[in-house]
């Protein structure tokens, strides 16, 4: 997926919210707001939003000296994730395809937004997703995958999405790497956000290398690439997952929620729609 022109406000809102939270005055804020749009001028390209992204925090982190602003939200996702666990893994358990809901269940954590607050019930917004269809519902070729791989890759988004991921991984049946950012951006999970989630429990943890909001291959370590090109079954989380895979030739499936018009309109869905999708064309060469 490429940058859309409405990717450009979106980032100048992220860099306003991160800049506050890192301390950062406003004079300090409009010189960043100048520096990245100066080096990335608001036009369409070939360069994925993930990837802006990660260029607008590294300014952010070099003119605050703030390594990772979202830390303590993350901390605070995680605990409260981690309360929920037994209510969805109850869900599940009563499902009578426990798989699916374990897999919309992961999707549901990629909606609830633990850093901001609301008057919602999660664990009832957990359930909700559990009984909502699918937009794009790719999962009978899901399940039929997952019978024929020998293991399982799964890429990490949010913090606050692993407790949630390890409930989809628990019903897996398959041996599973779980795959992290190297360095803290925005509220992404890392090695020790998935271990605080008990991740390391049900899977092994690996970086990505990669220190972007998704995970984009030329700047990906050596090491986690051999692993994505050798993966049986990928299971990508989250939009920024979506945005710098989408294009790849892998055996890769997406979970996530389309929270922004771009992804939504480059999947074909209307906003917010919940989606299990892998690309027939690129990613069932065996089909």
């Amino acid at each position: 997926m490429r940058v859309a022109p409405e990717c450009f406000p979106c980032f100048t809102r992220q860099i306003e919210k991160t800049g506050r939270i890192s301390g950062a005055s406003d004079g300090d804020i409009r010189k960043i707001i100048e520096e990245f749009n100066a080096a990335h001028p608001p036009v369409c390209g070939d360069v994925t939003p993930a990837e802006l992204g990660g260029s607008a925090y590294r300014l952010l982190s070099r003119a605050t000296g703030v390594r990772d602003p979202y830390g303590p939200v993350k901390s605070e996702s995680i605990r409260k994730a981690l309360a929920l666990y037994p209510a969805v893994k109850a869900m599940v358990e009563a499902s009578e395809d426990r798989l699916l809901a374990a897999a919309k269940a992961a999707i549901a954590g990629n909606v609830i937004d633990f850093g901001i607050p609301t008057d919602s019930d999660p664990v009832a917004g957990v359930e909700k997703a559990i009984h909502l269809p699918l937009t794009i519902d790719d999962y009978p070729e899901f399940k039929r995958r997952l019978g024929e791989a020998r293991s399982v890759l799964y890429l990490a988004d949010n913090a606050g999405e692993t407790v949630f991921d390890r409930v989809l991984i628990e019903e897996l049946g398959q041996p599973v790497t779980y795959a992290v950012r190297e360095s803290p951006i925005i509220n992404d999970a890392l090695a020790e956000d998935a271990e605080s989630s008990g991740i390391g429990a049900v899977a092994r943890i690996v970086s990505s290398g990669c220190s972007m909001p998704g995970t984009i291959r030329k700047f990906c370590s050596p090491e986690f690439l051999e692993i994505l090109d050798s993966a049986d079954l990928i299971i990508s989380k989250g939009q920024g997952n979506y945005e710098g895979l989408s294009n790849e030739l892998l055996p890769v499936f997406f979970l996530l929620m389309a929270k922004c018009e771009p992804v939504a309109r480059d999947l074909g869905v209307p906003l917010g729609s919940l989606v299990l999708f892998g690309d027939r064309h690129l990613n069932y060469p065996n089909s």
